[in-house]
């Protein structure tokens, strides 16, 4: 299945009939960006087939470099060689390098075998994309450039889930070789989960019968209503032999992986294999859809025994200095009701379930520690107590990862703000289904694990940053990589360079010709390179639209009656000002030909329409794109995704709303919307109330029982009044027996109606 947007009329200039001012600007883009990257007027001409110099040891790098470029070594004629590595022990960071091309070669020089690899990668992309299918037979032409290179950051990780969905072998060694493309250094490779348990245990052989297969898989959405399955069995392991092969193949690219064994949440599949380490030994079944489940594992000695047992072999397979032990979203309502989880408290001096759950990540760090490795936990295991030597993956935001480097330990940022690509992409209704929430490509670029809250030297306990690929969605790999590309350049450039003075516009630069390479890996990306983007702003009651693509030197033509546009079209020069109700259609054009995706949009006239708008809380930063104004712009968000600029989230805080309508206007009735997705913990508020000047107050109570994802609510008004204070009072805590169980719940609100 492809997902790719159709790129008709793509602009890429290669490599041979350009002059060499255009080869200069084209061949010295390299992501990530370098740190140092100095442009000499020249080109170095070297045979198809070049001289290749490096002693043993270079052997990966200079090997890897002979095999991509069919290249021919040599160890005697070091000085005739065109290519050259060279010890300099000067460079002090393993993975620093430098690489120098003039009238005399190629010249790449580090202290380490390590550094010179990504030395090669960034050669790799000065070279002719041709040499990515092994097709190129011509001279090689290549820009004279002196480049001094070194990550920002030490830990540069690429997760991938293989719980919800499994995938083979050879394509886990695909996303290997994409990540070492990049530099990109730690994968993260999400082994259990209630849905499956993927790794080979020798010990306990069920591990590989019955938790590592699913009778059936939910079809849709989560929140599609009622919830429909496909009834065939799914599954899937790695054999220790597997994960050793994989293990060994991220060596040979100096990628480390990391593997994640759960606890003490999402353990269902375990415990469906051996009930005895649930609560009260429970007889259930591998889950068959997505979320959180109360079946945890219980705290007597026998969980910690098969625990340990477990790790023994994990340990054996993956050298890595870090195990992810998981810890996040562990309902504790099992523990309350358990007499062995009581005992343990009791026994232990804890003060309640929270400490319970610091002593279990405690123990199992312990054990590790004493098998000379370290563990990572998402930010959860912090509630209670931190483990003594844990390094906290902070993921619900920032917050955890502040509060750990504050306290001295090691973090790993990775928000879902910033890094989760489970996320939509795209705001277009034709995106394949996702879990939901909004990721552009602008917002991963952005990303900087470093906090400004930081002070001091507690910006030195932020040792990198993540990227998460959770695949509940994603049944197969072409998804998978449509959901990572091109994001994943972003997230490289993020992690590598970091530089305060990164340019989101230099880098769009990069990304259409690295297109190019991604189509001769035969990698699947998302293009919306020439999807339209809009910014709406309000001037003497009229709406102004602003409208532009991320791709350079594109035409758009737009419409203003709802009719698809045509070469004929109005030409969009500037902006579009519109006054009342309209649909909007515009479309970008190369030539006489559309690309990319049409934009459409609905702007419905009303009251409060770009009238002044305050707020009593800030929306959560991971929804919060469209910003306070998005309430009364006049347009709807998605009736089926909550992660579009035009919703505002919120967590677990009531709202209030004001709005000055600048003159004393007669009101009749307020029309907002509501998501509605419980299994994503986002409720319907409580109730909302709306007071006029008069002090006149009116009250709608919402009905939580609702199954559409977007609520309409609709209140008669009736009065005369300048300013309208709306409430929305949010749902609450979220009931015992439901997704998020305990957790504050969600409000996400869309545009507020004034008629």
């Amino acid at each position: 299945m492809q997902f790719k947007t159709p790129v008709l009329g793509l602009f890429l200039i290669v490599l041979f009939g350009c002059s060499d001012s255009e080869n200069l600007n084209v061949n010295t883009q390299i992501i990530p960006e370098p740190q140092t990257l100095i442009t000499i007027e020249g080109l170095y001409s070297m045979a198809s087939q070049p001289k290749i110099y490096f002693d043993e040891g270079f052997k990966i790098a200079g090997g890897f470099l002979l095999d991509y470029i069919n290249g021919e070594k040599t160890v005697e004629e070091k000085e005739n060689a065109a290519i050259r590595f060279l010890t300099d022990h000067t460079i002090k960071n393993p993975e620093a390098y430098k690489l120098e091309i003039n009238e005399q070669g190629v010249t790449i020089k580090s202290n380490s075998d390590h550094g010179a690899f990504y030395a090669v990668q960034s050669l790799r992309q000065l070279l002719p994309v041709d040499f990515e299918s092994g097709q190129f037979e011509k001279e090689i032409k290549l820009p004279f450039v002196n480049i001094e290179d070194a990550p920002a950051f030490e830990y540069r990780g690429m997760h991938l889930d293989v719980s919800r969905h499994f995938y083979s072998v050879t394509e886990i060694k695909k996303y290997i070789d994409a990540m070492a493309m990049l530099k990109l250094n730690k994968f993260h490779w999400h082994l259990t989960d209630d849905q499956g348990w993927r790794l080979e245990i020798k010990k306990y052989p069920k591990l590989q019968q019955v938790a590592s297969k699913r009778d059936k898989t939910l079809l849709g959405h989560y929140s599609d209503q009622p919830h429909q399955f496909d009834e065939q069995v799914y599954g899937g392991f790695y054999t220790q032999e597997e994960a050793k092969e994989v293990v060994a193949y991220a060596q040979s690219k100096f990628i480390t992986v990391i593997p994640e064994i759960e606890l003490p949440g999402h353990s269902q599949a375990a415990v469906a294999a051996y009930p005895y380490l649930g609560c009260g030994n429970p007889e259930v079944n591998v889950a068959t859809k997505w979320g959180v489940f109360e079946t945890i594992y219980c705290t007597k000695e026998e969980t910690f025994k098969f625990l340990a047992d477990v790790m023994d072999e994990v340990i054996e397979v993956f050298p890595s200095q870090y195990i992810h032990i998981g810890g996040d979203e562990a309902p504790k309502s099992r523990w309350k009701s358990c007499e062995d989880c009581q005992n343990r408290i009791k026994t232990e001096a804890l003060a309640g379930e929270e400490e319970l759950q610091s002593y279990f990540v405690s123990r199992i760090e312990s054990y590790l520690n004493k098998k000379g490795r370290q563990i990572i936990g998402w930010d959860e295991i912090l509630e209670g107590g931190l483990a003594p030597n844990a390094t906290v993956m902070s993921w619900r935001g920032f917050e955890g990862g502040l509060e750990a480097a504050k306290a001295g330990h090691q973090v790993i940022m990775s928000p879902n703000s910033n890094c989760y690509f489970d996320y939509y992409q795209s705001e277009n209704e034709s995106e394949p289904i996702a879990i939901g929430g909004f990721l552009p490509l602008q917002k991963v670029f952005e990303f900087n694990p470093i906090p400004e809250e930081l002070k001091g030297n507690e910006d030195d306990f932020i040792i990198g940053g993540q990227a998460n690929v959770w695949t509940e969605y994603m049944a197969s790999w072409d998804k998978v990589e449509y959901m990572v590309f091109p994001r994943i350049l972003a997230m490289s450039e993020a992690l590598w360079s970091a530089k305060a003075d990164r340019n989101y516009d230099k880098f769009l630069t990069k990304i259409e010709p690295y297109f190019q390479r991604l189509d001769q890996l035969d990698i699947n990306y998302a293009n919306h390179l020439f999807d339209i983007k809009d910014s709406i702003y309000f001037h003497e009651n009229n709406t102004i639209i602003k409208l532009h693509t991320e791709a350079n030197n594109k035409k758009i033509r737009y419409t203003i009656d709802g009719s698809i546009p045509t070469i004929k079209s109005e030409l969009y020069i500037d902006s579009i000002t519109v006054k009342g109700s309209k649909v909007i259609n515009a479309i970008a054009f190369s030539g006489e030909e559309t690309i990319g995706n049409l934009y459409t949009k609905t702007f419905n006239a009303h009251k409060a329409q770009g009238k002044p708008i305050s707020l009593s809380v800030e929306p959560h930063k991971a929804y919060n794109t469209g910003g306070k104004q998005a309430l009364n712009n006049g347009v709807a968000g998605s009736n089926t995704r909550y992660g579009d600029k035009e919703w505002l989230g919120f967590f677990g805080d009531d709202v209030s709303v004001t709005i000055d309508l600048k003159q004393t206007t007669a009101v009749t009735e307020l029309k907002t919307r509501c998501f509605n997705g419980n299994g994503q913990w986002i409720y319907l508020p409580k109730s909302i109330e709306v007071t006029l000047d008069s002090g006149q107050s009116f009250t709608q109570k919402i009905s939580p029982n609702s199954n559409t994802k977007a609520e309409d609510i609709v209140m008669p008004l009736s009065g005369n009044t300048r300013f309208l204070k709306i409430k929305i009072t949010n749902f609450g805590e979220i009931p015992v027996g439901s997704q998020g169980e305990g957790s504050r719940a969600w409000l996400f609100l869309d545009e507020l109606t004034v008629n």
